[in-house]
């Protein structure tokens, strides 16, 4: 039996974009087109683009058709570390480091070794973590504008870990989430992982359209909405007071959970208020010390509702069983010496230079971004295609990340999202030079 006819068009295509026939950001034909050229049912025709989407040689974008991939591109389009070569200058990913940590390092460890009851840090500790650690996180809450009791707080792996815990524990496979059209990809990530359904917002330039929020809480049972108020990746929106305030009553009227993710709030000198400390009981927050303090450093917090943190340190059980105590102790000396409160001045003033510089080498090309952030956001002009660019970039040594992964949308924008923080000042102008060409070379294709 000969195979169907959507089969063999598919396998044609497919041929034709593997051998170069048809070119990365090739406009291919209309579904119309395609069923009328091809006497095929539109709906057919529709399920051979799928197809081909399914295989990553294509992309749909909303309003404006069907394009041919780069296929040179790696996978992950610019967020899967593993793909990023050892010798590449890395636009991809955030490891903010300053040269002064690895001395504070050395020094830390050695008071660490010639102090306390060295043998306690060998057991098994609690789930949620040592009432030291946690009321010393308390403390540091506090400088972020959120008081809470150290009874609700949690040390946990890093604030990926403490989104963990918290979906795990709080939500099950089918529950709808709300999320921003655009957003942390780590979060998506898992939300698939443990088959939830995510609803996308749509974004302003100022944050999500909270209009749309309330909508699609009224259509359907939104049972969280996941958001990042304070210095938002990717897009590095503040929400004002009232925003704030606005979010927390839709949540509260339509019974959702609201998961605060403040990673990157250290970057905003004086932000409003934690959602956490305008609408305690339903909010969790969730943020960590390794973009503060360095990314292989896995400590994070967790500040719950007390209702939830049972549950949480269950979730944390069955995870890790307790953040690693050592690193932990290291943590709580560096909040009460001042030493987390100094990196957090240092790395804000580090990442405005390093706006300064992505300004200046980007020229005239639409950036949006937060002034004292470690990302931007890149629009691309209408006819440059983010995977073409992207792959443009690799071939010279340069790592940038496309839109896609941050897109809770099928159909993500054309933009790029470039990491400043894990390459040298020196290093960083000429690389963003380098970008900006590639995106007026590719524009003129």
């Amino acid at each position: 039996m000969p195979p169907p006819k959507y089969r063999v068009l598919v396998e044609s295509i497919a041929a034709d974009i593997r051998a170069g026939r048809l070119g990365a950001g090739s406009r291919l034909p209309t579904h119309r087109e395609l069923a009328r050229r091809e006497q095929i049912a539109v709906v057919t025709a529709t399920r051979v683009y799928a197809e081909l989407e399914s295989r990553g040689l294509v992309s749909r974008e909303r309003g404006r058709g069907t394009f041919v991939r780069d296929t040179s591109l790696p996978s992950g389009h610019g967020v899967d570390q593993r793909a990023v070569p050892a010798d590449a200058i890395d636009l991809s990913f955030n490891s903010p480091a300053l040269p002064l940590q690895t001395d504070l390092l050395r020094a830390g460890l050695r008071d660490l070794a010639s102090s306390g009851d060295l043998e306690a840090l060998l057991r098994y500790q609690p789930h949620a973590g040592r009432g030291q650690d946690r009321a010393a996180i308390a403390g540091h809450l506090l400088r972020r504008g959120l008081t809470t009791h150290p009874d609700r707080v949690l040390v946990v792996s890093g604030a990926q870990h403490g989104l963990a815990v918290t979906v795990m524990s709080t939500l099950s496979a089918g529950d709808a989430v709300a999320v921003d059209a655009l957003t942390y990809p780590g979060f998506t990530a898992l939300a698939r992982q443990l088959r939830l359904d995510l609803a996308p917002v749509p974004v302003r330039h100022d944050g999500p359209d909270l209009d749309a929020l309330d909508a699609l809480c009224a259509r359907r049972p939104i049972r969280a909405v996941y958001t990042m108020p304070t210095l938002h990746n990717p897009l590095g929106w503040v929400l004002s007071a009232a925003q704030r305030e606005r979010l927390c009553a839709i949540a509260r009227r339509r019974g959702a959970l609201v998961v605060e993710d403040a990673s990157y709030a250290y970057l905003e000198e004086d932000p409003p208020p934690p959602l956490a400390s305008i609408a305690p009981d339903v909010t969790v927050y969730v943020s960590g010390l390794s973009k503060s303090v360095a990314t292989g450093l896995r400590v994070g917090f967790v500040v719950a509702p007390a209702g939830l943190v049972p549950a949480l340190e269950r979730a944390v059980r069955v995870t890790t069983w307790n953040t690693p105590v050592l690193a932990t102790a290291l943590v709580r000396r560096w909040i009460e010496d001042g030493t987390v409160a100094r990196l957090e001045v240092l790395k804000r003033e580090d990442a405005r230079a390093r706006q300064e510089v992505a300004r200046r080498a980007l020229g005239d090309l639409p950036v949006v971004g937060h002034p004292a952030s470690y990302f931007l956001w890149l629009p691309l002009p209408a006819d440059a295609r983010p995977d073409r660019v992207a792959a443009t970039l690799a071939r010279q040594g340069i790592a940038v990340a496309t839109a896609e992964p941050y897109s809770a949308d099928p159909h993500p924008p054309q933009a790029l999202r470039v990491a400043l923080g894990s390459t040298d000042l020196s290093g960083l102008e000429s690389s963003l030079t380098a970008v900006r060409d590639t995106v007026v070379d590719d524009s003129r294709w």
